[in-house]
């Protein structure tokens, strides 16, 4: 992330927000503070952050419908930082649209790393054409939508954002531990069966015959290739 950028922090402990924002500050970015959704959402709008850092249990609601409401908006990254060890937790909030999940006790060290980690994600994701054609579907990233010939798909955050990865990357050999840490974050290249179960879901979604993709390929040992016949006009 470059220095100066804003990350806001949604947080109802006053000392964890405290020393975040103390460790933020001296790393170069600006911050603010929000301690329960209500004040978050109108300090997010008025200032539109650059990162968010948020806490689930929050005084006025869960933080997954605070998830939901910004992946609507924006695709700004956004760090779960959470007391709540259980994977349902993990899952929930990654497809609702968040970005990385922090384990609470945590080190700083390792959250600014995936702080940078989910910026560079961030940026390396805005892509340089806002529609890809490829056989029968249409990705519209500017519209956030699918199309499988005239039909829209519905994707949850997790699917979208992986068929995304995939299709700016036509063709090529995407070992397992890149596409894991690309997409979720760094601390999920080991989440094999993440992956596993996405895939299939992707391709029950899109593709003719779930069984015999022509789509998403296993590259078996590596990892996974989006098979797209750019000659085909």
């Amino acid at each position: 992330m470059r220095v100066h950028e804003l990350v806001l922090i949604i947080e109802d402990d006053e000392s964890i927000s405290q020393m975040l924002s103390l460790s933020l500050r001296q790393q170069g970015y600006r911050t603010l503070v929000a301690m329960d959704m209500q004040s978050a959402h109108r300090t997010f709008r008025a200032n539109r952050p650059d990162l968010i850092l948020l806490d689930l249990g929050l005084p006025d609601g869960d933080g997954k419908t605070m998830i939901r409401t910004i992946r609507s908006e924006t695709a700004v990254p956004i760090i779960v930082i959470s007391a709540r060890h259980v994977e349902k937790e993990v899952i929930a909030s990654l497809d609702a649209g968040a970005d990385d999940y922090v384990f609470k006790p945590f080190s700083l060290d390792e959250l600014a790393a995936r702080i940078r980690s989910a910026q560079r994600r961030f940026l390396g994701l805005q892509p340089s054409v806002n529609v890809i054609v490829c056989g029968d579907i249409t990705l519209d990233i500017a519209e956030h939508s699918l199309r499988k010939n005239s039909e829209y798909l519905k994707l949850t955050p997790t699917e979208y954002n992986l068929l995304k990865y995939f299709m700016l990357h036509l063709n090529q050999v995407l070992p397992y531990t890149r596409i894991l840490k690309e997409v979720w974050g760094v601390g999920y290249q080991h989440e094999m069966q993440y992956l596993r179960t996405y895939i299939n879901s992707l391709r029950k979604k899109i593709e003719t015959d779930a069984a015999r993709p022509g789509y998403i390929r296993t590259e078996m040992g590596i990892g996974y290739r989006f098979i797209c016949d750019t000659t085909t006009p």
